[in-house]
């Protein structure tokens, strides 16, 4: 009986650890990853604090992608529309 307990809450563990990783929803960590890599390599390269500057790199990253995002939903907004019309 016990090695079935420890298996059922082996699996009850499992499926709450990935239960998030199979969610629809979209990440909301955009411009993270491409700032990430360019922040660890930089901080790798000005003395070995690559962790540091990956941290730092995703939130760069995310900041300009988002202010990108509101610059292109405001020139959108300002768009005329596309059949010509004036209305």
């Amino acid at each position: 009986m016990n090695l079935r307990k420890a298996a059922l809450a082996s699996l009850v563990a499992l499926g709450v650890g990935v239960s998030p990783l199979l969610s629809s929803e979209p990440a909301l960590a955009i411009g993270c990853a491409s700032g990430a890599l360019a922040g660890g390599v930089a901080g790798h390269y000005a003395g070995h604090h690559g962790v540091l500057g990956a941290v730092g790199g995703c939130i760069v990253g995310h900041h300009m992608a988002v202010v990108q995002r509101r610059k292109a939903a405001a020139a959108a907004a300002n768009r005329p529309p596309v059949n010509g019309s004036t209305y």
